[in-house]
């Protein structure tokens, strides 16, 4: 018998910098978050392999 999961989601996390810089691409990550304890969005710092560097990731729907 297979157990659901709950309250978790899977959600995406976009790059908020790497659409400022003009590069191709994008940098996204996906994870999942417990939408009873963070109903809001997250907000992550992440490796952006594109620009090199650690910066914010935001969930996009």
């Amino acid at each position: 018998m297979a157990k659901s999961k709950g309250n978790r989601i899977q959600v995406i996390l976009e790059c908020t910098e790497h659409k400022a810089s003009g590069k191709a691409g994008t940098s996204r990550y996906i994870t999942t978050k417990n939408k009873k304890n963070t109903p809001d969005r997250l907000q992550v710092k992440k490796f952006n392999p594109i620009l090199k560097k650690m910066t914010v990731h935001k969930e996009i729907k």
